[in-house]
């Protein structure tokens, strides 16, 4: 078995009193196991940033470029490897492991543009003899706490923006699968980085609230569930630091009847079961449009769930792999329980399914909820598994009504032939990213991505322009070179003064 560290300048200095089982979800056999550091150890790390920031910061903007632009041809160069290693501890098939890397490497795209997009602002002549202009800066040390179910974009799309603009960068993965933040750490290093610049240290709350409370971290982003998200946010901001939180999701995917439903049906497979669900931009709730359009739908979904082969993450010709531990596997099975409980009905039902020759694998079959309705507690809350429930809307009002009024507000899309329909909701609905015809719509890495409501907490989104406000503060000058000989002729005086 596999004995994991951190990466952190020094390594470990003595063996972990706490440790955590890394699973093949494929297998349920455990392969790897993962010390749980402390705040000593991350002091350790934070000492070791601090040393090395400062001259990074000093580097120029060109040259820390360079660095980014051989991380990513390291990167891509070592594709296969990560996507395979990220397969074995998540459980996602490696086709999926791939866009997981892909679309971290499209942050890193963008990071590589930092000289263009750190350029400030310059206004001459601002007054008599007087210019302004601004910087941004880098913050110094900043931290990120990573789900397991992305554990190579979303680490990219944070250290990527804060180290390009000049911080170190202490990186706290899922302790579910560890391995894929750990190697890119070290082809970071590789690819030029000081050592400490991008350190990785594992741990659970114990450390979470150790980098929220360490005075020398100055931010943290985070992406997780809601409660946790929010619980960040608060102890993060209270201890003085810059804080965005990403929190849970249950995003809507609103088919009108004028919709193509063998194009929906098709996007829905993807949307809902990739990955086994195990993604925030999932799309878990269809609310078709009129009674109608509800029974199209679902007499054409029915044998698409039905065709979708469940494999072990290697099997190339399988849709979606387990799901990540045992304990989610029956956590989402609860969540099928409380449905059917509260009335739903199963039209295909996941639950008890094996797959021969992986009988202790941790696979979840594709599930199929109908008459789904709004007070119940398996459509309020994330269920983050291969369950589609449809949610049966009369009109295009309470179409909208439906994710506007949801606790959670990260993705949404609708399906329609109708520009003036999409363009309507599209302004109007209480959600943060608006897929229309597109059932995943994440933005491409020179936006942000970021929900509304609790799916995010913090007033900045992840990555492109507004991921480089957040790991930077802007300094603002106002300069002057008198002239005069010094009598006080060209004494300065504010607009305002008179």
């Amino acid at each position: 078995m596999r004995q994991l560290d951190h990466f952190i300048v020094g390594g470990a200095s003595a063996s972990a009193a706490r440790t955590h089982k890394i699973w093949n979800p494929s297998t349920g056999e455990v392969q790897a196991e993962v010390p749980l550091g402390d705040a000593a150890l991350l002091d350790r790390a934070v000492a070791a940033a601090k040393k090395v920031q400062p001259d990074w910061a000093a580097t120029n903007p060109q040259r820390r470029a360079r660095v980014m632009f051989e991380f990513k041809r390291l990167v891509e160069a070592n594709k296969q490897e990560l996507a395979e290693l990220l397969a074995s501890e998540h459980g996602k098939v490696v086709d999926d492991a791939h866009g997981d890397v892909q679309r971290g490497l499209e942050v890193i795209e963008y990071a590589c543009g930092i000289p263009q997009a750190l350029k400030g602002e310059y206004s001459q002549g601002a007054g008599p003899g007087i210019d302004v202009y601004s910087m941004r800066q880098p913050l110094g040390i900043g931290a990120g706490i990573t789900p397991f179910n992305f554990p190579a974009m979303i680490p990219m799309w944070m250290f990527g923006m804060a180290i390009a603009v000049g911080n170190a960068f202490i990186l706290k993965p899922s302790e579910r699968d560890p391995s894929v933040p750990i190697r890119l750490a070290e082809l970071f290093v590789e690819a030029g980085a000081p050592e400490g610049l991008l350190q990785v240290v594992h741990g659970d709350k114990e450390m979470v609230d150790a980098i929220l409370d360490h005075e020398d971290i100055a931010a943290v982003s985070f992406v997780g569930s809601s409660d946790i998200a929010h619980y960040v946010y608060k102890r993060g901001v209270a201890a003085g630091k810059r804080v965005q939180a990403m929190g849970g999701a249950k995003n809507h995917g609103i088919v009108m009847p004028d919709a193509d439903l063998d194009q929906v049906v098709g996007d829905l497979a993807g949307a809902a079961f990739g990955s086994a669900g195990e993604r925030c931009m999932a799309l878990p709730v269809v609310v078709p449009v009129g009674e109608d359009t509800a029974e199209r739908l679902r007499e054409k979904l029915i044998p698409a769930i039905n065709a979708l082969r469940i494999g072990v993450s290697t099997d190339p010709d399988a849709h979606y792999g387990p799901v990540v531990t045992p304990e989610h596997k029956a956590r989402i099975e609860q969540w099928i329980d409380t449905a059917e409980q509260e009335g739903a009905e199963v039209v295909i039902d996941g639950r008890g399914f094996t797959l021969q020759g992986h009988e202790n694998g941790f696979f979840v079959g594709p599930t199929l909820l109908d008459r789904v309705t709004t007070d119940m507690e398996s459509y309020r809350e994330e269920i983050f598994g291969p369950v589609l429930q449809i949610v049966r809307a009369k009109d295009f009002e309470e179409a909208v009504r439906l994710p506007s009024e949801h606790q959670y507000g990260n993705g949404v899309a609708i399906f329609t032939r109708n520009g003036h329909a999409a363009r309507e909701f599209a302004h109007r609905v209480n959600v943060g990213m608006v897929g229309i015809n597109v059932p995943i719509p994440v933005p491409v890495s020179y936006h942000s991505f970021g929900g509304w409501k609790r799916s995010g907490f913090g007033d900045t989104d992840q990555y492109g322009q507004e991921g480089l406000k957040f790991w930077t503060k802007a300094k603002k000058v106002t300069q002057r070179w008198p002239d005069g000989g010094g009598d006080g002729s060209n004494a300065f005086v504010i607009p305002t003064m008179g």
